[in-house]
């Protein structure tokens, strides 16, 4: 069987996948300090689980309107799958957790597991660009062959796990790896390279002792992605930006910068670009609320969730971000002692279970 990288190349040559092939690619990160706290995983997987429980109730609301009938959200809201108000999972948990739970069972990457794996049980709350992944390939479309090209946030929300099985070996095939898992479900310039972007922001915090200045959020997006996006034709499908056609990373260094410098909160901000599902309303979101409460990850959370359309989403990748920064220990107990645990609907303690594997195999 062929390594990712030799798969990776294979596709680069015969244009199968939306992407440039950028430096990146042959180069390594910087290793994991000896001491290296795994705490700081979980807080990175519990961000992104937690982030998703406490927007999935109002996802998709006007800020203004899910202010106007619960007020500031700072907990969990009751759902129709659970017993009063606890954390349970939507799409972005459970294909993030599906993802580490594959990689757990392989001791690694290998994408058409994974793919395999995203087809077994109910998605909660399934987007149409995944609904169209999962149609393809249980047509018999390979696993490379059955992602649309779709700028949804569908492979961004679940991409966080992908640095797990590389901690140890800090190489370059983290990128590699990375790029593959991006494109089972969306092959697309902008997902992709957001989701490598991303993922270089991740491994970079998960070392940080201390948070970065708040540029450091829009220009490590941006240098990463402008050397891998293709698709210069994005265009935004509502906002204040509606002339604005071009690649995700511009969109991020010329608006969100722009916003930032006028002191715009995050709910002025977010409304200018829409917040919603499409990565040029999603990424500037992402990278506007750490730009402005990277610092404070309670706060980044609060915001994202009550400020935002697909606040689910946002919040998840937020939850992600702040979790690799600052830790498991960072996150309110409250939050944690009231998530259920689920990538289901009754795998109740799952996601803890999970963390207990993946320190076994990667720490």
């Amino acid at each position: 069987m062929e390594n990712s990288r030799e798969i990776l190349e294979v596709l680069f040559k015969d244009e199968k996948i939306d992407l440039k092939r950028g430096d990146l690619f042959d180069t390594s990160p910087n290793p994991m300090p000896d001491n290296f706290d795994f705490s700081r995983v979980e807080g990175m997987m519990l961000g992104l689980a937690i982030g998703d429980s406490l927007g999935r109730p109002t996802e998709g609301m006007l800020p203004e309107n899910r202010r106007s009938r619960f007020g500031e959200i700072r907990d969990y809201l009751p759902s129709s799958y659970a017993d009063g108000p606890i954390g349970v999972p939507s799409d972005d948990t459970q294909l993030a957790f599906w993802t580490l739970e594959q990689m757990i069972n392989d001791k690694g990457f290998i994408p058409g597991n994974v793919a395999e794996r995203f087809c077994r049980d109910r998605i909660f709350g399934l987007g149409s660009s995944v609904r169209r992944f999962l149609r393809n390939f249980k047509s018999g479309s390979l696993w490379f062959e059955a992602g649309p090209k779709s700028a949804g946030n569908g492979a961004l929300m679940r991409i966080a796990p992908m640095v797990i099985p590389h901690l140890k070996t800090a190489s370059p095939d983290l990128w590699v790896d990375t790029a593959l898992s991006a494109m089972i479900t969306h092959n697309d310039s902008a997902s992709i390279a957001s989701c490598v972007s991303f993922v270089r922001m991740l491994w970079q915090l998960l070392r940080m002792e201390s948070p970065p200045e708040p540029y450091w959020w829009l220009e490590t997006f941006v240098d990463t992605a402008k050397d891998l996006e293709v698709d210069e034709h994005y265009r935004p499908r509502g906002g204040a930006y509606t002339d604005f056609k071009g690649p995700v990373w511009r969109f991020v260094q010329e608006k969100v910068s722009e916003a930032f410098d006028k002191g715009m909160s995050v709910l002025e901000a977010c409304d200018l670009w829409y917040s919603g599902a499409y990565l040029l309303e999603t990424v500037p979101s992402v990278i506007f609320i750490l730009m402005k409460h990277g610092d404070n990850p309670e706060k980044a959370l609060i915001r994202a969730i009550n400020d935002t359309r697909d606040n689910d989403t946002i919040g998840a990748i937020v939850g992600a971000a702040v979790g690799a920064l600052y830790g498991k220990g960072s996150i309110p107990e409250i939050w944690i002692k009231n998530h259920s645990g689920r990538t289901s609907f009754s795998d109740d303690g799952r996601i803890f279970n999970l963390f207990v594997e993946a320190k076994k195999l990667w720490r």
